[in-house]
């Protein structure tokens, strides 16, 4: 990493909010209505569970909320109906009890387009935008979106990736979906772009992307999700349940390198985490 701060201000409109982010990050909490998560499986899929979690988030300092109604990984078959289900009358519980943007977890245009109608103002696409009309539905609903890297789509299992040059594979691709956001009418401050630390890469592949934050950075606001991720599991021994520690250092990490959004399950920890490295960052 070269730098700690950006050359200059640093802006992030998620909804009607309008954020600096030039020293200080935005601390997403984790919200998954899924049976077979890696972390926690089914742990809030019931809607009261669902909603409890919401509320112990919120309380302990998240900035937004990340809706998802199916793993990134393979697993069980999830219908765009039973997506739906599981994701629209979640955001509208939300909306109801919290005054905070929301960001819907989903690859299916079809499904964003309900998230938003239902008060989503993000759409968190780990696919790179492989459906069409992604894009466009964002654009016409004044969201902002998360262009995440992978090598091949969600939902495939992927044990050899191989790349000559992981880093500048993934600044290239995080670009050309960047255009593709501002070529189909989303506002530049309202693109934030993720390295997909797990999708498609191996565990020394990740920890490569974690460590070039800020050369992706360069590109705009980045989105970090590490917490709990595999890679932390492989390079330190860790099973699943025992990677906190390792990461709140990965947050650290992101932050010191340009992530401006960190996508998390321990939202008290990291907010934590964030305040200290912002003073850091207002003292230079």
């Amino acid at each position: 990493m070269n730098r700690l701060l950006p050359a200059t201000t640093l802006r992030l409109s998620l909804g009607t909010r309008d954020y600096d982010v030039t020293r200080r990050a935005l601390v997403m909490g984790i919200l998954n209505r899924t049976h077979d998560s890696f972390f926690a499986p089914a742990a809030t899929y019931a809607m009261d569970a669902f909603l409890a979690r919401a509320e112990q988030l919120v309380h302990e300092g998240a900035d937004l909320l990340d809706v998802g109604g199916v793993k990134a990984g393979p697993g069980e078959e999830v219908s765009e109906a039973e997506e739906l289900e599981r994701v629209v009358p979640a955001i509208v519980a939300l909306r109801e009890r919290f005054d905070l943007p929301l960001s819907v977890d989903t690859w299916r245009a079809s499904v964003a387009r309900e998230a938003f109608a239902a008060g989503a103002c993000v759409g968190n696409d780990i696919s790179g935008f492989a459906d069409p009309d992604y894009l466009a539905v964002a654009a016409a609903a004044g969201a902002s979106v998360v262009a995440t890297h992978i090598r091949l789509r969600p939902r495939v299992a992927d044990p050899d990736p191989h790349y000559d040059d992981v880093t500048q594979s993934v600044y290239d691709f995080l670009a050309e979906r960047r255009q593709w956001a501002l070529d189909a009418g989303v506002a530049p401050q309202r693109i934030i772009l993720d390295a997909g630390l797990d999708l498609g890469k191996t565990a020394a592949q990740s920890l490569e992307l974690l460590r070039a934050s800020a050369r992706l950075a360069e590109l705009g606001p980045l989105l970090l999700s590490a917490s709990n991720k595999t890679f932390l599991g492989v390079m330190f021994d860790l099973d699943v349940l025992h990677r906190r520690e390792a990461s709140l250092s990965a947050a650290a990490l992101g932050v010191a390198g340009g992530c401006r959004v960190l996508r998390v399950h321990d939202v008290r920890g990291t907010v934590r985490v964030r305040d200290a490295l912002e003073r850091v960052l207002e003292a230079r």
